[in-house]
């Protein structure tokens, strides 16, 4: 299976990219920190191709884009090209010096995503159908809800504001606490990688997350209206940012664009092969990969 192939490629990319120096081997080594539902994309399509056309070798390292922000920002770890999901990541990064500009490469939006092997799979035919509507589906007990870490990945916060304004939207108070639970729920919450694999197992039967993700493993998905799926650039000021939480430790939770960004970062080891990258993923083939694994085109400017 593809995605298999893909998590034990990951795993020996996420070694390779803590042992190896970079250049090792004699070939420029090209090192991409991504948000890590751009997996798929990054390390069977996107960073092979862009390796083997510039004589180098690809290290890409994927993890929630704040999560991997604040570990550049820190200096626990270095990398020439940061790719993150929505501004607020490379706020942290040009605010440590490390970024001075940013340029939208793709975008997405929040959808339904349910495992075919699922007890509730016809559950969620029945919603495609528009027979049922998908948050009856999801409250449904006994059925496992997946999501990442609200409080490090921007997936797992648009998961959570995407439920409060389905409350709204429907006018079902009680939805986000129904169906979520608490917010930092450590029964539903999961790296991104784990998730879209016990999706595929049928460990988890529904989670609330990208479509591009769910594109890019083959899963099935249930599409959110636009006041609810967090894409329309035109719901931004007027709905989306009804949407507020606030997490145990303080911490606000708001909606930002579903943008991804590409960013060269001040310190890369090899900024001319950055810069090229960032070009790539702009470039007519890189934008058709892109489209191909389920993401939308860019919409934005630069940062």
């Amino acid at each position: 299976m593809r995605t298999s192939r893909y998590l034990t490629r990951l795993l020996a990319v996420l070694l390779l990219a803590i042992a190896l120096p970079a250049g090792a081997g004699g070939a420029p080594a090209l090192r991409v920190a991504y948000a890590g539902s751009m997996g798929v994309v990054m390390d069977l399509a996107l960073g092979p191709a862009f390796a083997k056309a510039h004589d180098a070798t690809w290290q890409g390292i994927g993890q929630g884009s704040y999560a991997l922000a604040r570990l550049l920002a820190a200096g626990q770890m270095r990398a020439d090209v940061f790719v993150g999901i929505t501004p607020g990541p490379l706020r942290v990064l040009a605010k440590a010096g490390l970024v001075t500009r940013a340029v939208p490469i793709a975008s997405t939006r929040m959808v339904v995503i349910y495992s075919p092997k699922s007890r509730f799979a016809a559950d969620f035919d029945a919603v495609a159908q528009g027979k049922r509507s998908w948050y009856d589906v999801l409250r449904q007990p006994g059925l496992r809800l997946g999501r990442t870490n609200p409080a490090i990945d921007p997936q797992g916060a648009n998961a959570l504001l995407a439920l409060q304004l389905a409350a709204r939207y429907y006018h079902q108070p009680g939805l986000l606490h129904e169906i979520a639970g608490p917010l930092l729920n450590g029964r539903q919450i999961f790296s991104e990688a784990s998730l879209m694999s016990r999706l595929l197992a049928g460990q988890v039967d529904a989670a609330i997350g990208y479509r591009s993700s769910a594109v890019s493993h083959h899963l099935p998905t249930i599409n959110l209206p636009p006041a609810v799926d967090l894409a329309d650039p035109a719901f931004q000021a007027t709905w989306y940012a009804r949407a507020r939480l606030t997490l145990a430790d303080g911490k606000i939770l708001t909606p930002q664009p579903l943008v991804f960004y590409a960013a060269v970062l001040d310190n890369a080891r090899h900024p001319a092969l950055a810069r090229a990258f960032v070009r790539y993923l702009q470039s007519a083939q890189g934008q058709k990969q892109l489209r191909s694994h389920g993401y939308d085109a860019p919409h934005g400017a630069a940062l």
